[in-house]
């Protein structure tokens, strides 16, 4: 059982932490979220209609708002992600750790989770003081089909997940395969789609290869676009390095790819299947699809739900 029976999510997203409560029955009840996206609103409405929405983090009036047992949220990641433009505090999406921060202090919650991502020390460190605990980084690929690694802050101690051997062709629809155990972390950007050169050079935007071209078990045919090179620098061929004209070259020619689908990727944030389909808009009483660039832009932004389930264990009576 948990003593948890009022939360609020800040930063909600598509609602991952509410998934998360549900699954281990934990009998909250009020759902509080601030969330801005519409979309991500809509999924949210969609799978857990009685969400008290609130809207943006800096209209929130806590007086009107019954005891909080729980507080959760992953603050916006631009600011102090190492793949971002690293701009901390001075960025204008990085002062809202301020508003999340000045929330937890006010309501004082019995338990707080807070994430984000694996940043340089300097910021770590600025987090740390303010949030007034220090996170564990713990990465998603423990316990999903993908590297995901992520800062949680908590003032409960929390362990590290067990490896649950969970690789990326467990998850993957039929008619394709992967030539890597865990796919690149999926990113709110995931929806731009990749190509050879950002999958095998800059490792990252996950691509899978059709079986038809390969075969199913012919995991080297995929390792070998790797190690082709083309001296000559004809086509059909794909530049990976800059250089001379006797630079590494990825032939593209004999093998098809694609991304991963929004299912694909629901199921690396370990999330049921076609959790962000559909949504309902409150405006308009309607229901709605999801267009597939809104489900990866969402999907990219939330947590991953296995991970959320593990911290919220350590909390449970």
């Amino acid at each position: 059982m948990s003593d948890i029976k009022n939360v609020l999510s800040l930063f909600d997203g598509i609602s991952v932490a509410q998934q998360a409560l549900t699954e281990l029955n934990i009998n909250f009840e009020n759902y509080y979220a601030s969330e801005t996206d519409k979309y991500a609103i809509a999924i949210t409405k969609y799978n857990f209609p009685n969400t008290i929405q609130l809207g943006d983090i800096r209209n929130i009036n806590i007086e009107e708002l019954p005891k909080i047992d729980l507080i959760i949220g992953g603050f916006p990641c631009p600011s102090w992600s190492k793949a971002g433009l690293g701009k901390g505090f001075n960025d204008q999406r990085g002062q809202l750790f301020f508003d999340f921060v000045e929330i937890i202090k006010k309501v004082q919650p019995k338990y707080f989770i807070a994430e984000n991502v694996n940043m340089k020390k300097e910021f770590c460190d600025q987090l740390n003081y303010y949030l007034g605990v220090k996170p564990i980084l713990i990465n998603s690929s423990l316990v999903s089909a993908q590297n995901r690694e992520r800062n949680y802050w908590a003032n409960f101690q929390i362990s590290q997940p067990v490896e649950r051997g969970i690789v990326l062709n467990n998850i993957l629809e039929k008619g394709v395969i992967s030539d890597r155990n865990k796919s690149y972390c999926i990113d709110a950007n995931y929806f731009k789609g990749g190509n050879l050169s950002q999958y095998f050079h800059k490792k990252r935007r996950q691509i899978v290869f059709k079986c038809n071209h390969i075969g199913e078990a012919d995991i080297k045919g995929i390792e070998s676009l790797r190690r082709v090179y083309d001296p000559n620098g004809k086509c059909p061929t794909l530049t990976t390095s800059q250089g001379g004209h006797r630079e590494p070259k990825v032939l593209v020619s004999e093998t098809e790819w694609r991304k991963l689908t929004p299912l694909e990727c629901e199921r690396c944030q370990t999330l049921p299947d076609f959790y962000t389909k559909f949504g309902y808009e409150s405006k308009t009483n309607k229901f709605i699809k999801i267009s597939n660039t809104q489900r990866y832009k969402t999907l990219g932004n939330s947590f991953t739900k296995e991970v959320i389930i593990h911290i919220l264990k350590h909390i449970m009576v």
